[in-house]
């Protein structure tokens, strides 16, 4: 009758279940090509910034007395736009790269961005989302500036490039904006319970033993040196087999 604390005893892999689960591995490589197109879409927004900024002074040259405070403001709040979408590409390739694909090995490198350290599919949901929130505030913001009377004849707003808005749409514009906030929140709170989960079920699984609990092996005679390696083993054993029913308990 085998211990309670023995290890367990698999049957090993086929060559065929190894092999399919090789390819499953492997199949990961196939989201390399959409990350290096979104660095094609990266290239591309670099265009439309240039092309902003070009417009942008052309506008101001033309007329530098008379442009209003407000168009500068909204060309502005566009280029800011074109950045922070930009921002939110970087985060996808390098984040969702590292997190799916395989490791950059950038560790100790001095350009190595702040949150790579700790990135995770948990963590990189958290930043996408802030990233949606503040560039669905500047669109907000770029929609305040641009109109000018909420109180406007058959419920239609003038703005400052001579469009219309409706009231509905500003209000419902405000209300997805909240709704990425809330999606925000939640996903946070959800990462922090994950985590303090995580933490809890480390700290209540025994320590692994190690070589500093045992007698210095270069003072055993060659009988006890045999029993203590072999009980050091099955220590081993036993702890990595808890620490494995406590992962699939989870």
């Amino acid at each position: 009758m085998t211990s309670p604390n023995s290890p367990r005893q698999f049957r090993p892999q086929s060559p065929s279940v190894a092999g399919i689960g090789y390819l499953i591995f492997f199949s990961r490589w196939l989201q390399a090509p959409l990350y290096l197109g979104l660095i094609i879409a990266q290239a591309i927004y670099i265009v439309v910034f240039m092309t902003e900024l070009y417009h942008l002074g052309e506008e101001v040259l033309k007329n530098p007395f008379a442009i209003s405070e407000s168009t500068i403001m909204l060309s502005v709040l566009g280029l800011i736009d074109v950045v922070m979408i930009s921002n939110l590409l970087i985060m996808v390739i390098i984040g969702g790269y590292e997190t799916f694909v395989s490791r950059i090995r950038l560790d100790g490198h001095p350009d190595q961005p702040e949150w790579l350290s700790h990135v995770n599919a948990n963590v990189l949901k958290v930043k996408l989302a802030m990233a949606i929130i503040g560039i669905s505030s500047i669109h907000l913001l770029k929609t305040f500036i641009e109109v000018n009377d909420l109180e406007a004849p058959a419920g239609t707003t003038q703005n400052e490039t001579g469009g219309t808005y409706t009231s509905a749409g500003i209000f419902w514009q405000v209300i997805i904006h909240s709704v990425f906030i809330v999606s925000a929140v939640a996903l946070a709170w959800i990462d922090r319970i994950s985590r303090g989960a995580t933490a809890r079920n480390d700290h209540s699984l025994p320590a692994a033993p190690s070589n500093g609990d045992y007698v210095a092996q270069s003072t055993l005679a060659p009988a006890a040196l045999a029993s203590t390696n072999s009980a050091h083993n099955e220590a081993l054993a036993a702890h990595y087999e808890l620490l494995a029913i406590n992962l699939r308990a989870r």
